[in-house]
């Protein structure tokens, strides 16, 4: 579905990630694991068209994604989660769902998909009038999450959703992206907590210096010596 095949990018004249190849496959969740600047958020802001790229293909059920303008791409199905959720505060937690909605074939469906984000996110539906920028840090998590899974998204990419988050709400935000992805929805977490991610994903990617290190099955990284003695801390 997704693929990456030898993708550099830059920041005007400072290289970010170089030659990097990653696939995620349709229904399946992949990891991006790594320390902070390790090429991570560049990687999907590379593949939602923020990033220039300065070699390589990113292509989505065959199309390039090199050859859309940023606002195309969502209506391709993907939805980009950013880190910090970046919430509108001065709008309601309905009115920045609603906002999600903006491809037509989303919009079209705009009504039952919010009533599903309710479902999935009973607090939303208590506050759905409530200012987004009175809400606690987890609670505007899930409201970024529930405006990415108003695109209707066939792939949903979330960078850092345990940031900042207190463990409880930690734990809450990995419960409902599990069960998003159980609802067949790919995922391509982005997360500094490795354990946590591993035990979400199927197969990850560690990413060092921009550069793709280490590939496997969850188990297998999870098992790893360079991994536990890197990122676990054993």
């Amino acid at each position: 579905m997704l693929e990456l095949k030898g993708v550099s990018a830059a920041y005007g004249a400072v290289p970010a990630i170089s030659q990097v190849s990653i696939n995620v496959n349709a229904g399946e969740a992949v990891g991006l694991l790594g320390a902070n600047g390790a090429g991570k958020s560049t990687t999907l802001r590379a593949i939602s068209g923020l990033v220039r790229l300065t070699s390589g293909v990113i292509s989505f059920d065959g199309i390039d994604l090199a050859s859309l303008p940023p606002h195309k791409i969502p209506e391709l199905g993907i939805a980009h989660v950013p880190e910090g959720r970046q919430v509108f505060p001065e709008m309601t937690v309905q009115e920045n769902l609603e906002i999600g909605a903006f491809v037509p074939k989303a919009k079209a469906e705009r009504s039952k998909t919010m009533e599903l984000v309710y479902e999935i996110f009973p607090r939303l539906a208590e506050r759905k009038r409530q200012l987004a920028g009175t809400m606690s840090g987890g609670e505007q998590q899930m409201l970024a999450v529930g405006r990415g899974l108003m695109l209707k998204p066939r792939l949903l990419m979330l960078d850092e959703p345990s940031l900042g988050l207190a463990p409880v709400m930690t734990d809450v935000t990995f419960e409902k992206i599990a069960e998003i992805h159980k609802m067949g929805t790919a995922i391509l977490l982005v997360e500094q907590n490795v354990s946590r991610a591993l035990s979400l994903v199927d197969r990850a990617y560690v990413l060092e210096s921009g550069r793709v290190t280490m590939q496997g099955k969850s188990d297998e990284l999870a098992n790893s010596q360079q991994v536990q003695a890197a990122y676990l801390g054993i």
